[in-house]
């Protein structure tokens, strides 16, 4: 059963447009101060706060979350931000080169992360999981949703699209041509519909946002342990999610550029390639099926397609191209045992296009790149429901959830 709970969201009075801001984690603070340049209504003064102090304090200073929750607390006093009256469920609406996605967004349960009924299928890195548990307990609120999908519900999808017919409370374009829309659902009987509709899904998965995730988790299990009194029904126990149908989602391909052929020659190298894969010399940057692979190397795009018996098919790991890669060429050819430290290895996300990859190869920073097929999000979900993890950097999906449109307050 998926618990998902209304709540009284902060979000923008007026301006959403000005307000919304990338999320936390796609921008550095160079480029968060250069975003958020003019505009003091910016959400990236309160996910990236360290931008309205010093350049030389440390992004894990005390006085950075301290700063984040003063920013808040200004945005909420001033009255950028205003609370909705009762608990509301709502609805945030993408539309990216035509297709759009609609995902409720809901306050869910952490007990729920806990007991796996929230799957995940990424590891977190420990610092970047205490940075976001350390901005959650300081500023008493989830600021960036997590990313969550479930298996598609007509039922849901055909109540959505009734809410949805009308008009917007926030409908603004952003400058990367993203339209977004926002509602509010404030009537009981729409609340109670949805969330009996959710009652009757197993679990909800993580797409993007494992370390929001476990970092409202973590916020939970303190809070739990401090309250003599605790009765699971705190708002510490829930967190910030917009929950999309799977169907919807687009998944995009996640690069990989390598600095150097390990030492090997390249004739040494296409000999072991050929042991593994069938190359080609086809022109083509782009895979067009599972298994396939596009490596760029001297000005020429080659097919990389996986021999039979080199991965199992059942094994939802195995399967996965970012394993295939990994296993056969990445760590036993080129040396890369593990891509989350080496510094020889490099990952752009296919928004980015393939151009980019042509373009680190031709001016010497990399040697070679390689074109991912895009991981699916069936393979996404087999993989959480076997409660394994993928490799790093197997997924990357577009569009970005902005931040700022609704905060969860404890």
């Amino acid at each position: 059963m998926a618990i998902i709970k209304p709540f009284r969201g902060f979000r923008p009075s007026k301006k959403a447009e000005l307000v919304a801001s990338p999320p936390y984690d796609v921008l550095n603070s160079k480029e968060a101060r250069e975003m958020a340049k003019g505009n003091p209504l910016s959400f990236l003064h309160i996910v990236k706060p360290e931008i309205d102090l010093p350049e030389n304090v440390d992004l894990y200073d005390a006085q950075v979350y301290a700063k984040g929750r003063e920013n808040l607390d200004k945005f909420i006093a001033h009255g950028t931000l205003m609370q909705d009256r009762k608990p509301c469920l709502y609805i945030y609406a993408q539309t990216m080169n035509g297709r759009t996605q609609y995902g409720l967004v809901a306050a869910v349960s952490a007990e729920e992360y806990d007991k796996g009924l929230i799957r995940k299928h990424e590891l977190t890195r420990k610092d970047k999981e205490e940075d976001r548990t350390r901005h959650i307990e300081t500023l008493g609120a989830t600021t960036g949703p997590a990313f969550l999908t479930y298996p598609d519900r007509k039922d849901l999808d055909d109540k959505i699209a009734s809410l949805t017919a009308a008009p917007a409370v926030y409908h603004f374009t952003t400058s990367d041509g993203i339209t977004h829309d926002f509602w509010v659902i404030h009537e009981d009987k729409d609340i109670e519909f949805i969330s009996a509709i959710f009652k009757d899904i197993a679990v909800l998965y993580i797409a993007d946002g494992h370390h929001r995730s476990a970092s409202a988790a973590n916020v939970a299990r303190r809070k739990k342990a401090e309250n003599a009194y605790h009765t699971g029904q705190e708002s510490y126990n829930y967190f910030l999610a917009v929950i999309f149908p799977a169907g919807q989602l687009y998944v995009m391909d996640y690069n990989r550029l390598v600095k150097d052929l390990n030492g090997l020659s390249e004739e040494e190298f296409f000999g072991k390639l050929t042991e593994k894969f069938d190359v080609e010399d086809s022109g083509k940057a782009k895979p067009e099926n599972r298994h396939e692979f596009g490596m760029y190397l001297n000005n020429k795009w080659y097919t990389l397609r996986a021999k039979q018996g080199i991965f199992d098919e059942h094994d939802p790991v195995d399967a996965l191209d970012v394993s295939i890669l990994q296993k056969h060429v990445l760590a036993p050819i080129l040396g890369i045992g593990d891509p989350r430290t080496d510094k020889r290895i490099n990952f752009v996300g296919g928004i980015r296009g393939l151009k980019e990859l042509e373009k680190e190869v031709n001016c010497g920073d990399y040697k070679l790149a390689f074109s991912m097929y895009p991981t699916s999000i069936e393979e996404l979900i087999k993989v959480a429901d076997a409660n394994l993890i993928m490799p790093p950097k197997s997924t990357w999906f577009e569009p970005k959830l902005r931040s700022g449109l609704i905060i969860y307050k404890y």
